[in-house]
């Protein structure tokens, strides 16, 4: 198929019309699907301007751009008229730093975040930064899943350098945008000590608790909500005591509860019940609890006379 050379002529002065240029659906301050979304999020972190087209009130661009840059998906994105991929593309690209470095000289420079180091971890940081090479600093690395990741390595150019406590951080720019109110601690434990990190900024996530932790928030009423997320059939054989059975109506009546409410689930080994807490999760309920191993890993640490199926 060949392009009408108009319309081929108003692509191109769109693709060149700024430096970088994104083709989507919706806007920058209104999105209107998840993956223009995702790639808007990250070109907000990186450069303080670029430009839109919304291809939603273009029937005719958004036609022609799938020929344009042989793309079938939107959004797309081109940086000084190259076109760079869509959205799965610029992510990885963004998560190795290449789009960082695509970028060049438009990349604003990087908000330096507040991070803390306390003493008892900067004391421990300190001796292993003494077993390094020479003008080694701590890296610390937030994954996609906020994974947090600490590091012995060189000082690089182009990171993110704070300081705390006497201790040098350095951060890649996606982990510094997550990083404000960063707390390193270190505490000790059974199995000895380890680094405690706390990121105000993680999204809230579904918590894996244990049988006997779990017994022992409902011990002491920090957590009053349970639910069964198994059948009738399962909890005629075997059931924990005040659980609820979550069907329709139950359902309804959670959604009505605070949004800090805690809430617990379980299922027979931890699978369903998992699915169920992660659909709270998304409705916005920011504690909430998964039974690991489910009524099984109940009657096996906590309750022998639970039967087991």
């Amino acid at each position: 198929m060949t392009l009408d050379p108009q319309l081929k002529q108003k692509i191109e002065n769109l693709v060149t019309s700024d430096s970088v240029v994104l083709f989507m659906k919706g806007s920058r301050s209104f999105p209107q699907c998840g993956f223009s979304a995702s790639v808007v999020n990250i070109l907000n972190t990186l450069i303080p301007k670029y430009t839109t087209v919304n291809v939603l009130t273009d029937v005719d661009v958004r036609g022609a751009m799938k020929e344009f840059s042989d793309w079938p998906t939107f959004p797309q994105l081109f940086v000084r008229g190259e076109f760079v991929g869509g959205a799965d593309i610029v992510r990885q690209m963004h998560e190795s730093g290449e789009l960082e470095k695509k970028l060049g000289d438009l990349v604003a420079a990087p908000k330096l975040p507040s991070v803390t180091v306390t003493p008892k971890a900067a004391a421990q940081l300190k001796a292993a930064l003494t077993e390094g090479g020479p003008g080694d600093v701590i890296h610390i690395t937030i994954t996609p899943t906020w994974d947090h990741e600490l590091d012995l390595g060189a000082k690089e150019a182009g990171r993110v350098t704070v300081e705390s406590n006497g201790v040098t951080l350095q951060l890649d720019r996606a982990s510094a945008a997550k990083a404000e109110g960063l707390t390193i601690d270190h505490v000790d434990g059974p199995d000895g000590g380890g680094f405690k990190i706390e990121n105000p900024n993680r999204p809230a996530q579904v918590r894996q608790i244990a049988p006997k932790e779990l017994k022992a928030l409902l011990d002491q009423g920090k957590v009053k909500h349970f639910y069964d997320v198994r059948t009738d059939k399962e909890r005629a054989t075997a059931r924990l005591a005040n659980t609820t059975l979550l069907d329709d109506a139950t359902m309804g009546a959670i959604e009505a509860l605070p949004k800090d409410t805690p809430l617990a689930f379980h299922c027979h080994h931890g699978g369903r019940s998992r699915a169920a807490a992660e659909h709270f999760l998304k409705l916005g309920f920011t504690n909430v609890y998964n039974l690991a191993g489910g009524i099984d890993a109940w009657s096996s640490d906590v309750d022998p006379s639970v039967p087991r199926y």
